[in-house]
């Protein structure tokens, strides 16, 4: 070929400089993680996170803006490595342009940039433009204006070259195909752009946004038109590098070789082999990537897809004969080729290192037990079985943890696959266990006919807890009532409330409804999908009857409890970014009076130290009194002020900010201090796992703090009155007493074994002689399994030529032991077979070594039986 040959960070530098020159704002990639559209769960495409400024939504920096995008696509995760062509991490170079240029300046930068000697430089005659079958616009700039000859110029239909999603806006599309000879081609003669085969490689795609689509296939002209442009990173390299696959371009192909230092096996020697190492280099590849970015190895969303990527090469690497973690160890050559263009990889490399090795050993405990689960599954089925049970492939996914990605690989290498709607119903009816058992309230009231209209519940607990309110419905005992008594429990929905309703984790309120001498005790407060509030309790005393006029009273101590530990909450969860990193995300609470628990995404037990310093923070934060601005704004302004929202949560334009000067800037619903100085003392009791990936940290505050404090204070000085010292010698007094206890415990232990040889002895007294072998037979009363192989020990020590079999019974169970010594294990009597036939005789088993071996009986009539046949057992062998 007679083009240059470029690096892979070489060109993703000239791309960015040459449109640089074409007044383009260069920008940097965005975070795998979308940041304005919850449909999607991973970034995949350039143009992705400019969704807001194709649409209208947001206004962008530049009206003309370049990227090199970072990418992720597993939709077909399970042909990775089985073909070159795929993988799940690419990079998306692409200019854009917001109602600026159009069609003619994309094509003519699209032909500079790959055909001029200053840029790319690659042969214009390889070079074939494909267009929308109607867009002659396209093909016209193709052929009058760029002069390559109508027969390169390939038209296709919409399933190749028209860009659509659905409604919205719309456009043809043309791409550049470069052609790599005959030699990687099919052999047809209709061979052309959009052929199947290898010839034809696509370099770069430009997008017409056009059109608006009506959602009906009807289409009308926008009048901003916008470019939208693609160009895989990897693919342009493979042209440059002549190289036939993503694989073999310099930066992959290092990974590779990384791999192959490693395992020992290396790129082209076998055909498994090179499906091993395609998986390991692309999965190593896109976990870093993914990692560096916030994603936690877990099991739901994205999460799963790293840990599935990562589980997936390290059991590739097992494939390869690499039996301990070793794609720690290929993180560093990722980086390395990497961080020119991402400097945030060696920044991080540290905590990815530690994220990928963590899942490394986590997966090791779960293939083993996995495996030898799989393997008796396996070896169940008849040899020519082609369908694997799903109650069994769930069985090794919900009791075992065994991922269900990797039984259908496994499996395909026995030819066989998963019975997957029966899997699918068993993990659907799991779902569903899941959510009865979870149940909502507000599912009891779909039933009822109760009279009411759409207008949700007025809310204005945050303002003020006290307010005058009108019933509009009562249930009672699960039916529509026009009243409740005194006695009974009640549900009643309210036009207006201060009672806030149990969620985002949040407590519900309690308190009263009163009228008159009438009391109603509120102890429950849903919300209904509708915004109806359930106010569930029982009348204390009177009755209350539907249009009724109450007053509603929540409690005030309850509520400053709740928001005392609710804003202690949000000082934890930037108390933990802090100490831990930005990969921390909220992943559950439960607030409830002066006690909190937060769920977090870590990979990792957090260390005392740790621990430790997110007290200290979170305290300081306390003391330092910050005011707490809560307000209401649009969600741009919160994004602008740094707000934190929970991912996967969906917000309206309007959003409520809970600023804690700055300090924690967080989107929430619920109820807040005004000063952090209320939260009163911080204490965690504990921290914990809740799932892979999950931690848990459970906290006081306030009056809940303080007699945990009490308590504390209370139980050193029952201990420093029980030992006799002062609180302040406590631990010097507890030291000295574990000393004394220690020393009186090895008197003991050494007590005990002056007795086992002393009894050893006298038994040895007692041992018959057969041939040149000395035997005994003992049961020991009171004896546990340790005594007994202490005691043989010593039986060992004193006679080379022992063979004895000593036994305990407890609880209707017998314990064996066998000892045979040097001489009698090198005259042909082993311990291991003496226990085999003695542990028989009493219904049970054992085994061992040649010189030790234990087992157990269930027949204690059978004892007597078992010991007086040693001696013939060991004549036998003679």
């Amino acid at each position: 070929m007679a083009h240059k040959y470029f690096g892979l960070n070489d060109l993703r530098e000239m791309f960015l400089a040459f449109f640089e020159t074409k007044e383009h704002l260069r920008l940097p990639s965005a975070s795998l993680i979308p940041q304005n559209d919850p449909s999607l769960l991973l970034i995949n495409s350039g143009m992705a996170p400019m969704k807001p400024w194709f649409t209208g939504e947001a206004v962008p920096p530049c009206p003309r803006v370049c990227t090199c995008q970072k990418c992720i696509r597993t939709g077909d995760i399970e042909n990775i490595g089985k073909t070159a062509r795929h993988g799940t991490y690419f990079e998306m170079l692409g200019n854009f342009s917001f109602g600026d240029y159009f069609k003619t300046e994309a094509i003519d930068w699209c032909w500079e940039f790959l055909t001029s000697p200053d840029w790319v430089g690659l042969e214009p005659e390889l070079l074939y433009p494909s267009v929308y079958l109607e867009d002659d616009e396209a093909f016209d700039l193709w052929n009058g204006r760029i002069g390559v000859p109508a027969e390169r110029i390939t038209r296709l239909g919409k399933a190749d070259n028209f860009w659509e999603h659905g409604a919205g806006p719309c456009g043809p599309c043309s791409e550049v195909y470069y052609d790599r000879g005959a030699e990687n081609g099919c052999g047809s003669e209709a061979c052309a752009p959009g052929c199947d085969c290898d010839r034809f490689m696509e370099v770069w795609n430009n997008v017409f946004t056009q059109f608006n689509n009506d959602g009906s296939n009807n289409y009308t002209e926008l009048s901003q038109k916008n470019i939208d442009t693609g160009m895989g990173l990897e693919r342009l390299a493979c042209v440059c590098q002549n190289v036939g696959s993503l694989f073999e371009v310099d930066t992959v192909m290092n990974i590779t070789n990384k791999v192959s230092e490693r395992t020992g096996a290396h790129y082209g020697e076998s055909v498994k082999g090179d499906i091993s190492l395609r998986v390991i280099t692309d999965h190593i590849r896109s976990g870093v990537f993914m990692i560096c970015d916030g994603v936690l190895p877990s099991n739901e969303g994205r999460g799963y897809v790293l840990r599935r990527l990562l589980r997936r090469a390290a059991r590739h690497g097992k494939l390869l004969g690499v039996n301990d973690a070793f794609l720690f160890e290929v993180v560093e050559t990722v980086v390395q080729k990497n961080e020119r263009h991402y400097p945030e990889l060696r920044e991080k490399y540290g905590y990815i290192v530690k994220v990928v090795k963590t899942e490394e050993d986590n997966f090791a405990k779960t293939i083993d037990s996995g495996m030898k689960i799989f393997s008796e599954i396996l070896s169940a089925h008849a040899p020519d079985d082609k369908v694997f049970s799903g109650a069994d492939a769930f069985k090794l996914y919900d009791t075992y943890g065994f991922p269900i990605d990797i039984t259908i690989e496994m499996l395909e290498e026995h030819e066989m696959m998963v019975d997957m709607e029966a899997f699918g119903a068993l993990m659907q009816a799991q779902r569903e266990r899941a959510r009865a058992a979870r149940g909502d309230m507000s599912e009891a009231w779909k039933g009822l006919d109760l009279g009411l209209d759409n207008t949700p519940t007025e809310f204005g607990g945050y303002e003020k807890w006290e307010d005058d309110s009108q019933i509009l419905a009562i249930v009672v005992e699960g039916e529509a009532s026009g009243e409740c008594l005194a006695g009974q429990g009640a549900t009643i929905v309210l036009d207006k409330t201060p009672f806030y309703a149990e969620m985002g984790g949040q407590s519900a309120d309690h308190g009263e409804l009163v009228l008159g001498e009438s009391v109603f005790e509120v102890d429950d407060v849903q919300k209904t999908k509708g915004g109806k509030y359930l106010h569930s309790g029982s009348v204390r005393s009177g009755a209350f009857r539907v249009d009724d006029k109450i007053s509603a009273k929540i409690s005030a101590t309850r509520r400053r409890a709740i928001m005392r530990a609710h804003s202690a909450t949000h000082l934890l969860h930037k108390a933990l970014c802090m100490v831990l990193g930005e990969h921390v995300q909220q992943a559950g609470s439960l607030v409830e009076p002066d006690r909190l628990r937060f769920d977090f995404t870590h990979f990792s037990a957090m260390e005392g130290g740790e621990l430790s310093a997110v007290e200290r923070i979170v305290n300081e934060a306390v003391l330092e009194g910050y005011a707490i601005d809560t307000r209401e704004m649009s969600i741009d302004a919160a994004r602008e002020k740094g707000a934190t929202a929970l991912f996967g949560e969906k917000y309206g334009d309007v959003v409520r900010v809970v600023d804690m000067d700055a300090f924690s800037v967080e989107l929430c619903g619920g109820t807040h201090l005004d000063n952090t100085a209320k939260v009163g003392s911080f204490r965690i009791s504990s921290e914990f796992s809740v799932a892979s990936g999950v931690r848990r940290i459970e906290a006081i505050t306030g009056f809940e703090s303080l007699a945990e404090m009490s308590k504390t204070r209370s139980l050193v000085f029952e201990a420093a009155e029980a030992l006799k010292a002062k609180p302040g010698e406590l631990c010097q007094r507890i030291a000295s007493q574990a000393e004394e206890l220690r020393t009186l415990r090895q008197s003991l232990e050494r007590f005990a074994s002056k007795e086992s040889a002393g009894e050893a002895e006298r038994f040895l007294l007692d041992a018959k002689s057969v041939g040149d072998f000395r035997v005994l037979t003992a049961e020991i009363p009171g004896a546990d399994a340790d005594s007994l192989r202490k005691m043989g020990d010593v039986l060992r020590e004193r006679s080379d030529a022992i063979v004895a079999v000593l036994t305990a019974v407890s609880e209707g169970k017998i314990t064996f032991l066998a000892v045979c010594g040097k001489n009698a294990v090198k005259g042909g009597i082993k311990a291991g077979d003496i226990i085999k036939e003695v542990t028989a005789i009493c219904g049970g088993r054992g085994g061992g070594k040649p010189d030790s071996a234990m087992g157990g009986g269930s027949d204690t009539s059978k004892l007597a039986e078992a010991l007086s046949a040693v001696e013939a057992i060991v004549s036998q062998k003679i």
